[in-house]
């Protein structure tokens, strides 16, 4: 269902019947974990014009990882760590998971 870089892959997977017998498929909630547990390598400034996707090539080698970002820094949305309001924010770089 998911790619295993994904942050959805460990999720539990559930089938919820429907009155009419359809049965629907999903993955459980996935809640943000503390910050605060996360092991922190460095920070990265953001810059003018940043992408999560560029900053997480950059700091963790996989652009795909940029949800590693969002969770060392208490981010719901990609949007919240990058873009015109974050310029100068410096952001938690955690240690890459395998």
């Amino acid at each position: 269902m998911f790619d295993p870089r994904s942050r959805y892959y460990t999720l539990n997977r559930a089938t919820l019947t429907l009155p009419d017998g359809r049965e629907v498929r999903y993955v459980s909630r996935r809640f943000l974990p503390d910050a605060g547990t996360c092991q922190v390598v460095g920070s990265v400034a953001v810059t003018q014009g940043d992408r999560l996707d560029l900053l997480t090539a950059r700091t963790l080698g996989d652009p795909e990882k940029f949800w590693y970002l969002c969770d060392a820094n208490s981010a719901m949305s990609p949007f919240d760590l990058v873009g015109d309001d974050a310029v100068g924010n410096l952001l938690r770089v955690p240690l890459p998971m395998p």
